[in-house]
């Protein structure tokens, strides 16, 4: 167990952060599934719709430091791919 005050401080802002990165990441994987429903479903209106809605919250995980920028980029090019497939 810690015995530093700062280290101490820094088990408590970890779990606080640690939250809050799990929470985002959530968020993120909502945001993505419901373009990969639209997509399976062969709705492309819907699935471009959730497309814009999902790529600024996948950039600003980036932003937040959850995700790394390229994992990003390589999410949401693969999701745009799909439904720009879709006639």
């Amino acid at each position: 167990m810690a015995q530093h005050k700062s280290a101490l401080k820094r088990i408590r802002r970890d779990t606080r952060q640690t939250l809050s990165n799990h929470a985002r990441i959530s968020r993120i994987r909502t945001f993505i599934k419901k373009v990969e429903t639209a997509v399976a479903s062969g709705d492309k209106s819907a699935a471009q719709t959730a497309l814009h809605l999902a790529q600024p919250e996948i950039m600003r995980g980036v932003t937040k430091g959850v995700l790394h920028r390229n994992t990003a980029a390589r999410k949401v090019s693969r999701l745009n791919a799909r439904v720009t497939k879709l006639a």
